[in-house]
């Protein structure tokens, strides 16, 4: 009897402290979040009001307007879901295809290939920041552009050309993350199913899209959501890259300028501190809502594909 007494109170020790480790995880991920509803939706009133913390006495949608019409928010959504939706298809097809060829096509130096793209993923983006930028800002495609030009290179910065080119080359933001994914989730699957479609005369490249790809569904799932969500909320590359097109980064990132802009009343006066405040709260919780409700509805098959995919920790 004391033993099982001592295995119930283990294990209710333990759901104990699972519990308390969940209430604390969740409190830090949705206290700002519901700290951020609860300044969007108050009156400027509220804010000296010694009684109003949480539930404001004065409801208000101004805020939400002021931060759509200083962010022209309608356009700044537009473009930077395009950006994202097209850095992610791209990088999704490339990552998967350096993932089989690492996993099954064996070749010499493709282990030292392969130490390559995990250092990828552990070398901070700004150590390379700058030749990439020269790259990019006087681009020849390895000379071959001013041949056909007359000696002249072209610049590829504010385009999208950028985030195309990276994506196509699987160099894209975090690919070497993905690339690992792939590879992980490919030396997973039999050989045996890729066998017998060389006997009914498959190549490499009609096994791939034919046999594998279609069942790497999850990892596919996991790296298409992760990309959206990291392109979407990318402020290093983006404003590198781009300085005069309305994304969300470039948005949120002169949002305190323009707030101090449009919110002054003349031209010796200064705008309110606090209510800059509110309102650049507001604006960032415009910019995190596209995400928050896509993970609404996909976070059951997002859930799904990191359990299949084996990523752990």
């Amino acid at each position: 009897m004391r033993l099982i007494s001592l295995e119930l109170w283990k294990k209710w020790l333990w759901s104990l402290v699972r519990l308390v480790l969940i209430i604390g995880l969740s409190f830090v991920i949705v206290y700002p979040i519901l700290q951020k509803i609860s300044t969007a939706i108050k009156d400027k009133v509220d804010l000296y009001s010694p009684i109003v913390i949480w539930i404001p006495q004065h409801f208000t949608l101004d805020n939400f307007r002021q931060a759509i019409d200083i962010m022209d928010y309608w356009a700044a959504l537009r473009n930077t879901f395009g950006l994202s939706a097209m850095t992610t298809i791209l990088t999704a097809l490339s990552c998967a295809l350096a993932g089989y060829g690492f996993a099954r096509l064996k070749f010499k130096g493709s282990n030292l290939l392969f130490v390559g793209v995990v250092l990828t993923i552990l070398v901070p983006p700004t150590t390379i920041l700058i030749p990439v930028y020269l790259n990019l800002k006087d681009f020849t495609l390895m000379g071959l552009i001013p041949l056909l030009t007359g000696g002249k290179s072209v610049n590829l910065l504010n385009t999208y050309w950028p985030f195309i080119l990276t994506s196509l080359t699987a160099n894209s933001l975090k690919a070497g993350l993905y690339i690992f994914i792939f590879r992980q989730f490919f030396r997973g699957i039999p050989k045996e199913v890729e066998e017998a479609a060389y006997i009914d005369g498959a190549g490499i490249g009609k096994t791939f899209t034919r046999i594998m790809l279609p069942n790497a569904i999850p990892a596919m799932l996991t790296v298409t959501l992760f990309s959206f969500v990291w392109q979407w909320n990318d402020s290093f590359f983006t404003t590198t890259y781009l300085t005069t097109a309305k994304v969300m980064s470039i948005q949120l990132s002169s949002l305190p300028y323009n707030l101090s802009f449009f919110l002054s009343d003349g031209v010796n006066s200064k705008a309110d501190p606090f209510y800059m405040s509110m309102v650049q709260d507001t604006g960032i919780l415009l910019a995190i809502l596209p995400l928050i409700l896509m993970y609404i509805f996909v976070q059951r098959y997002f859930v799904e594909g990191i359990e299949r995919t084996g990523i752990v920790g």
